[in-house]
């Protein structure tokens, strides 16, 4: 049964808890091509504004979820936040009852045999099959084929991507019909927190919708363009949506184009 979706500028967001969107993917085990998950947060929502195939992105995936308090807010009730970090934790955790196989793809040079090994530590039991650097260009046809050919020898459930949004994205978008795995999700950050590359905002910050002042003031220079602009650009949307001064409709879901 398809997961309700509910509007936040246009984009289709799937109305879960961490839990339950823990449990759809471990429902992942033994299947194939079943789509591909975004782990969304406000700046993916606002990157959709500015670019239709982006949205349209979002709204053909398997699941679009919340993460971001502002996202979580603007739900139903019962609502929460599904956070790439804390998914992947709950998914490595709760998948070797049932022998979830993960591949880890992303992230710079050493990053996914850092996290392999750290997570390996953690939850004794967890099955990664394999781990991948990918270029920092588009995969070239070679490319694509190698990748094609490694995840249908190592048979993962689960391709988790750290590319970060939109690029993560429009790499799953691009390639999961091809790839033989059940899920690609994309956890942006989580595979620098993990990995112990990147500091993670306390508890508090996340759950408080603070964490983009935490991660701002610790990249300034990276994210302070994202922050300054996008924050209060989000909120300007979401109150004309709110008002009816603005309709931002949300079509029905369509495959997005390879």
């Amino acid at each position: 049964m398809p997961i309700p979706r509910y509007n936040v500028l246009g984009v289709g967001v799937s109305a879960l808890t961490l839990a339950r969107a823990r449990d759809l993917v471990l429902g992942a085990r033994g299947a194939r091509r079943l789509g591909y998950v975004c782990v969304t947060p406000v700046h993916a929502v606002c990157e959709a504004g500015r670019d239709p195939a982006f949205r349209q992105i979002l709204n053909a995936s398997y699941l679009t979820t919340p993460d971001g308090m502002p996202l979580v807010w603007l739900g139903p009730r019962g609502v929460e936040r599904v956070y790439g970090p804390d998914l992947l934790l709950a998914v490595c955790d709760a998948g070797r009852a049932v022998g979830l196989r993960h591949y880890f793809y992303g992230g710079a040079p050493g990053v996914a045999e850092t996290l392999r090994a750290r997570l390996g530590a953690r939850f004794p039991g967890l099955v990664v099959v394999g781990t991948g650097t990918p270029p920092y260009h588009p995969l070239t046809a070679d490319e694509t084929a190698a990748l094609r050919a490694e995840v249908a020898r190592l048979q993962p459930d689960i391709i988790w991507v750290g590319l970060g949004t939109p690029k993560q994205e429009r790499f799953m978008a691009a390639h999961w019909r091809e790839l033989d795995a059940g899920l690609l999700i994309g956890v942006g950050a989580a595979f620098d927190f993990h990995s112990g590359r990147v500091r993670q905002a306390p508890r508090w910050m996340q759950r408080s919708g603070l964490e983009w002042l935490f991660r701002l003031v610790t990249e300034p220079r990276r994210l302070g363009p994202r922050y300054l602009t996008t924050n209060p650009l989000f909120v300007l949307r979401v109150l004309a949506q709110r008002s009816g001064l603005r309709r931002y409709p949300l079509p029905p879901p369509e495959p997005p184009a390879p």
